[in-house]
């Protein structure tokens, strides 16, 4: 070009290039704006066919958009070429600013790479310096930053310019510009493709979130079973927050009133350990809550720990299920295999898991205590002599010393009493009559001892009396009472009959077993049967 047309052909250039680079920021997506690249190419900068590669997640470039033919847009699109390849080229082409020309005679190298290129025909060598070649290759990077630095975003590649001739520092200034708005271009469509898919993933979460919420929420309201909301921490802990309506009718308490509580205001104080043991850990309990009217429900609690990622545990979500009948059912099992089915009173096996309780295998003897003469029992049984440990917390029982003061010498009492005439009144009358004496006489060996005392049914007509802290007189004056209480008549289908009854006091002490303690009383009991006279056993 001569010297009078070069303002021309630069105003020229500018128009079009401001027109290629106003083109690119109308496209809407990603994919619109790499083809904008490509068509801006061929439609204003002067050249008839173009390729955009972009850079993929994986560091490979990819053919992203190819403008100027069909042919080679058929045979190119979508194909990858390896990173490697692509930096070599680069690496070896020559600069023209941030341009790379890599010309005919050199670049035959690249004839086996894995780039994938259009079909270049052979031709023979230029007649001139600056006539374009078919195997002529020049590249255009794209970068993050206008400035050419950062993170290269692909690579625009050009051939065939219009004019057959090499561009020019004016063509070369406007493709470099070009490929500088277009790295800006499809970064800003990147960012927004990015933003687009993150708001309608958080649109999705959001749905599904609410989805899960509402899910939540009619699940907590209709569930069968008690549900209920409470805080876990801080000084609201444990606040019911909230109580479905299967709580609420279940504790008699409307859902207004049920937030002024908490479980352990509710739970019953024998289970207030159970409840806090529970919702520390998590897990499940059984235990009893009040009703608005104030009794006690049995129910089964199954916490689990609703957990925030920054903030820790916040919430405990609760599941109450009523477990009253089959609590019923339990209890009312537990206490026929440890109760007569008869009297009600506590059976054999029951009477000695009390005793069992009391005793432990140590005797227990006073310093400088030895057994002595009267230490034995009439039939030889020698007392375990008391021995004091300075660390035991075990309240041992210990026979009491004979003309012990007041307040001092007291144990535990076993009062063995045997019924005297019940066998000729089952003889006479039936076992009808006879159960219902026994029923009675329960009744009233239960009316005069102390709340804590222990009345059981050994067998047959045999009872037995467990009263912890009497000395000897004390014991002596509960068998008389005992005794006294049988023996008034006892009315059956209208008829008198009477029993007696004799009693044998024996003491537990540390050391003995069970069965040495029972021994001990049974025995005493038929001394003091066979001591009195036949007309004061008189009964029925």
């Amino acid at each position: 070009m001569d010297t009078e047309s070069e303002p021309y052909v630069r105003l020229a250039t500018l128009r079009q290039l401001h027109q290629v680079v106003a083109d690119l920021n109308t496209a809407r997506s990603l994919a619109d704006t790499l083809q904008a690249v490509a068509d801006g190419v061929v439609s204003g900068l002067g050249y008839e066919l173009c390729a955009v590669n972009l850079v993929r997640p994986d560091g490979d470039l990819v053919v992203a958009a190819v403008a100027g033919s069909a042919g080679a847009e058929a045979l190119m699109a979508g194909r990858v070429g390896s990173r490697a390849s692509w930096e070599r080229r680069l690496a070896m082409g020559h600069r023209w600013g941030s341009l790379r020309f890599i010309p005919y005679d050199e670049g035959w190298v690249l004839d086996g790479d894995d780039v994938p290129s259009w079909s270049r025909e052979d031709a023979p060598a230029p007649r001139s310096a600056d006539e374009w070649h078919p195997q002529d290759r020049l590249l255009a990077p794209m970068y993050a930053t206008p400035a050419g630095g950062g993170e290269l975003i692909g690579v625009i590649s050009v051939d065939r310019p219009r004019g057959g001739r090499r561009p020019g520092a004016w063509a070369r200034e406007a493709l470099q510009t070009y490929s500088f708005q277009a790295g800006i271009a499809i970064s800003n469509a990147r960012l927004r493709a990015n933003m687009q898919r993150a708001l309608v993933r958080l649109e999705r979460e959001q749905q599904a979130l609410r989805a899960s919420e509402e899910s939540f929420r009619q699940a907590f309201e209709y569930a069968p079973s008690g549900m209920a909301i409470a805080e876990m921490g801080g000084d609201q802990h444990g606040k019911l927050l909230r109580a479905n309506d299967a709580l609420c009718r279940m504790l008699g308490r409307p859902a207004n009133q049920m937030r002024r509580y908490s479980f352990s205001d509710l739970v019953h104080p024998e289970d207030i350990g159970t409840l806090l043991r529970t919702s520390a850990e998590g897990g499940r309990a059984e235990l009893r809550l009040q009703r608005r009217d104030g009794t006690y429900l049995w129910v089964s609690l199954r916490n689990s720990v609703v957990a925030d990622t920054t903030d820790g545990p916040r919430f405990l979500l609760t599941h109450v299920e009523d477990i009253e009948e089959r609590k019923r059912h339990e209890l009312a099992l537990a206490h026929r295999a440890s109760h007569d089915s008869l009297t009600g009173l506590p059976n054999s096996a029951e009477l000695r898991a009390r005793l069992s309780a009391r005793l432990c295998s140590r005797p227990f003897a006073a310093e400088g205590h030895t057994a002595s003469a009267e230490d034995l029992d009439e039939f030889g049984y020698t007392f375990p002599a008391p021995s004091a440990h300075p660390y035991d917390t075990h309240v041992h029982a210990i026979e009491p010393d004979e003309g012990a003061g007041e307040g001092s010498g007291k144990g535990l009492a076993v009062l063995f009493c045997d019924l005297d005439g019940f066998k000729s009144i089952n003889d006479r009358f039936g076992h009808h009559t006879g159960d219902a004496v026994l029923i009675e006489v329960a009744r009233r060996l239960s009316s005069v001892v102390r709340d804590g005392d222990t009345v059981a049914r050994l067998g047959g007509d045999e009872f037995v009396v467990l009263a912890d802290g009497l000395d000897r007189d004390g014991a002596q004056d509960l068998a008389v009472r005992l005794r006294n209480a049988i023996i008034p008549p006892i009315r059956v289908d209208g008829r008198a009959v009477r029993v007696g009854a004799s009693f044998g006091i024996g003491w537990a002490g540390c050391g003995m077993t069970v069965e040495e303690v029972l021994h001990s009383a049974d025995q005493r009991m038929y001394v003091e049967k066979r001591s009195r006279a036949k007309a004061q056993r008189r009964a029925g």
